[in-house]
């Protein structure tokens, strides 16, 4: 962006804030008689009362997500796009280098009926795929959870169990080490293979290294985000037919151009 660009861009900034400004003023001098448009503005991470979100500065968590209230989260660890963590009435304990997959919901429960305290706990290098609910439940470390499955109240995974996608798991279940529980309700289906629990391990640490990446992406300023726009539309390149549909005509940099001796569709005709 240059020059112009981001004076235009500071101008309209302070337009928008004036704007906002004027609005609360106009607000205040209608008294009870103004109609006041309440704003919802989105914090990845929230406090309920005193209880406030720990999230260790190598953890990742996406700015789509919402980690709210009593929410530990160890080293490694990734917080993906869409997800709810809402420690309000119990708290949630993540370890090191889990992941949490997009669109993830993870809460407590104060008691149950027993009067049992559930918070939710899980371990070391835990995988939870996408779409997954998991409720007043311990995971333990190594264990994987399959995308869209369901752990309710009381549910215990063991290290290196496994929850298949989409399974519901019933209250007060146990899911031994070494086993894969699915279906709804879940129960036991077999036993896991030496590669199925290495690929848990892998799972683990292939998402810590991706988010890495998205932290880095996430981190970059207006200023880096808008030099690479201009960059990938300044060597964007599709066919001579896509192009001609939407009567773009690119340059091609000089560095790319090929003699043409060696292009086959310029070369010298065979001499009789």
């Amino acid at each position: 962006m240059g020059t112009l660009g981001k004076a235009i861009y500071s101008v309209g900034f302070w337009i928008r804030e004036t704007g906002q400004a004027l609005d609360r003023l106009g607000s205040r001098l209608q008294g009870n008689y103004y109609f006041q448009e309440q704003l919802s503005r989105h914090r990845t991470l929230m406090n309920v009362f005193d209880k406030v979100p720990v999230v260790d500065k190598d953890a990742f968590v996406a700015p789509s997500a919402s980690v709210i209230g009593e929410v530990q989260i160890g080293a490694g660890s990734s917080i993906w796009y869409g997800c709810v963590l809402r420690g309000d009435v119990n708290y949630i304990n993540i370890g090191s280098g889990t992941n949490i997959q997009d669109n993830s919901l993870v809460h407590v429960a104060k008691s149950n009926l027993a009067g049992k305290v559930l918070p939710t706990i899980i371990g070391d290098n835990v995988t939870v795929g996408h779409s997954a609910v998991l409720h007043g439940c311990t995971v333990e470390d190594e264990a994987f959870v399959g995308m869209g499955a369901t752990l309710l109240d009381g549910v215990l995974v063991e290290k290196n169990g496994m929850v298949a996608a989409g399974a519901l798991v019933r209250q007060n279940t146990k899911i031994p080490s070494g086993e894969v529980w699915g279906g709804n309700p879940a129960r036991f289906l077999r036993k896991l293979t030496d590669e199925e629990i290495a690929f848990i391990s892998e799972s683990a640490i292939n998402y810590s290294n991706l988010a890495q990446v998205h932290a880095t992406e996430n981190a970059k300023s207006f200023d880096e985000i808008e030099f690479e726009k201009v960059l990938r539309k300044k060597f964007a390149r599709k066919d001579e037919e896509y192009d001609s549909m939407l009567g773009i005509v690119r340059e091609t940099p000089p560095e790319l151009i090929l003699p043409d001796n060696i292009l086959p569709d310029k070369a010298a005709p065979k001499r009789t």
